[in-house]
């Protein structure tokens, strides 16, 4: 096995991303399952909403750059309430890599933030970023050609979101609070910072993610090493799947490694997660992990090398064609608008965002209005407890409800 390609699939396991292996065991045998690229069949309300007694529909958005999202909404609480039509307020769900908004509907209706959120009277719209089951289709290209997946993190930020926001307003005519974990915190960190968020209301973002140098794992440290630039050339993929043959064969090689305790995958890569529940994890497992382009896990992994936040890193010479300049663009923190209401979550027992990685981001935002910045810190909370805990709703979803609600 290649050193680039353990480095690589290194740095998509230090981001969190591949706890859908948490329980595979080393001496287990993995059977490959591929992603079927045909249109799916029932969407995600029929899948895992309508059935616990909400209502729910099925949107699609297009992108400014062609891609066609799938997006769902569930208007009202099962008890209804809270408002009718354009008088509830809207709040988007934004979900991280390799997973999509399934992530928001693992556990039961009253430990599951959708579902607090929309018997709570909230409007709940649930993103599904690119590339992911539900959002593989696309104006003029298709899934399985490598045109479509060129794209990172650099383009949900710049054409998926606000894409989003903008569909959401002419739909509901109210400014939107928003949601994001994980990656979903990171691109609407980067949006926001350029000002391509518009109807925007408040903020909340839970376990998140912007520098990324302070994994606290061994892998970690590895990956933050990496040489990533030439690594879409060695894979020659453009399309990254998690459920890969190459990739599951290439866990049993991972699962040999002295220093990685295949028993317990999900704390060695997210941290020591305290409050998940094993028919939870069974959900996800049936569900995820969805793919992404290879290009976005190389920017991921620049992120963790380059301990800034910036666009893709093509190399000097072409990023001078790109951006008219040898090194990229850095995200800039501080124009995001020092007024706008933000709440940050975030564990002490989180390995990927670092408690090092978040004081970072805080001291970004230290000038922000202090009267608009509300932050929770969870000592016993890892990455997945803010998503999947059973204890979420009481530790972290009554405040963020009550934040929005102050607003």
């Amino acid at each position: 096995m290649s050193f680039q390609f353990f480095f690589f699939f290194s740095s998509l396991l230090v981001l969190g991303l591949a706890f859908f292996v948490s329980i595979v065991e080393p001496s287990r045998t993995i059977s490959p399952i591929v992603i079927d690229s045909t249109p799916p069949g029932p969407g995600l309300c029929a899948l895992s909403v309508t059935f616990h007694g909400y209502k729910c529909q099925e949107f699609e958005v297009r992108t400014e750059d062609g891609y066609i999202l799938s997006m769902q909404r569930i208007p009202e609480g099962r008890l209804g309430g809270g408002g009718t039509g354009g008088t509830k307020q809207p709040v988007l769900l934004q979900h991280g890599v390799l997973v999509d908004g399934m992530t928001w509907l693992l556990n039961s209706p009253d430990q599951s933030l959708a579902f607090i959120l929309a018997d709570a009277g909230f409007d709940v719209w649930i993103g599904n970023t690119r590339g992911t089951r539900f959002s593989r289709k696309h104006a003029s290209l298709d899934a399985s050609r490598p045109e479509y997946w060129n794209w990172s993190w650099d383009e949900l930020a710049a054409y998926d979101l606000p894409a989003t926001f903008d569909f959401i307003y002419r739909q509901t005519g109210q400014p939107i609070d928003y949601v994001g974990h994980s990656m979903g915190t990171l691109v609407a960190l980067a949006s926001l910072s350029h000002g391509q968020i518009t109807n925007l209301k408040s903020v909340a973002l839970l376990s998140p993610v912007a520098y990324l140098s302070h994994m606290n794992t061994a892998i970690g440290v590895l990956a933050a090493q990496a040489f990533v630039g030439e690594i879409t050339t060695f894979f020659g993929l453009s399309e990254f799947n998690p459920k890969e043959k190459t990739i599951i064969n290439f866990l049993h090689t991972l699962c040999a490694n002295p220093n990685i305790d295949c028993y317990d995958l999900m704390s060695s890569f997210t941290g020591k997660n305290c409050c998940l529940n094993a028919s939870t994890v069974d959900v996800f497992l049936r569900n995820e992990p969805q793919s992404t382009s290879t290009k976005n896990m190389v920017h991921l992994a620049q992120t963790v090398r380059d301990g800034v936040l910036s666009k893709y890193d093509y190399g000097a010479d072409f990023n001078v064609e790109h951006y008219g300049q040898r090194k990229p663009p850095v995200y800039n923190l501080t124009n995001i608008p020092k007024d706008l209401p933000i709440f940050i979550s975030y564990g002490g027992q989180d390995a990927l965002a670092d408690v090092r990685d978040v004081l970072l981001l805080l001291d970004s935002l230290k000038l922000h209005d202090g009267d608009k910045l509300e932050v929770q810190f969870v000592k016993d909370y890892a990455h997945a407890d803010f998503i999947m805990g059973v204890t979420a709703k009481e530790i972290v979803y009554n405040a963020l409800v009550a934040f929005f609600k102050r607003q």
